[in-house]
């Protein structure tokens, strides 16, 4: 096993128990990951790229990112780091962000710019063959998704750490679901990988940001909380699953 994984093991082993888990990568997967620039993108390429040296299954990455129109550098830095490091990768270039920005949809951008930009991610999981779409979303995520769509979307739902599309053409799957993000920031700060600033004039100002505030209180009045929601979760695993259209997340 590499040096990485040796200075990560913590993170390695939430990241391989998820998809041990779920399932998530068989013999002979084309995976596409999507790459927004954040430090959860970066980390989840590179476990993924990193376990293919010593587990026994053979599996493709492509590397893909969206850009979502914002006047930003990340897809020439994103790009190349992918090219030095010999990542088969593509970008597309979309107005997505800015078209959910308009004048006409001010009342949630973010659920507009997550929808296009999943759709064009599976557009493009198919046109490069690939079979599985891996996204970079944690345990704060998955937890903040659940008091999303409470909240705003009278639901009781969140993120599937994998979850079957058209008739089992296509996999999304999030092998980072069991793993905080804090391990994820100290992961990415001891790897010096990137970890590129949101465009998105939202990004500091959405519901989710919102909600992580909320939690974050929480979290810091009783250390057990993130945990007791967390396990509450898998109880009720089975009622999550197929419920992921009111994603109003990111795939940071």
């Amino acid at each position: 096993m590499s040096y990485r994984y040796h200075n990560n093991k913590a993170l390695y082993h939430y990241a391989g128990q998820a998809i041990r888990r779920h399932n998530m990568i068989l013999e002979g997967d084309r995976i596409a990951v999507a790459l927004s620039g954040g430090k959860d993108s970066f980390t989840l390429l590179t476990v993924l790229d990193e376990r293919r040296r010593w587990v026994p299954i053979d599996y493709t990455l492509v590397v893909f990112h969206v850009d979502l129109g914002f006047p930003s550098k990340n897809k020439d830095i994103i790009s190349t780091y992918c090219r030095e490091r010999g990542y088969p990768f593509h970008c597309t270039h979309t107005d997505y962000g800015l078209r959910a920005h308009s004048p006409d949809n001010r009342e949630n951008p973010c659920f507009l710019c997550a929808y296009l930009r999943r759709k064009r991610l599976f557009e493009l999981a198919a046109e490069w063959r690939c079979n599985k779409l891996a996204l970079g979303h944690h345990k704060d995520d998955i937890i903040e998704t659940l008091f999303l769509n409470m909240c705003y979307s009278g639901k009781i739902s969140t993120m599937s750490p994998s979850q079957t599309f058209f008739d089992g053409k296509l996999t999304v799957i999030r092998p980072l679901a069991f793993t905080d993000k804090k391990l994820i920031a100290r992961f990415a700060r001891k790897n010096n990988l990137p970890d590129l600033t949101n465009p998105c004039p939202s990004a500091q100002n959405s519901k989710r940001n919102e909600i992580r505030q909320m939690l974050n209180r929480l979290y810091q009045s009783n250390k057990k909380i993130k945990g007791n929601i967390f396990h509450a979760m898998q109880l009720l695993a089975t009622d999550f699953q197929g419920q992921d259209a009111h994603n109003l997340s990111a795939s940071r």
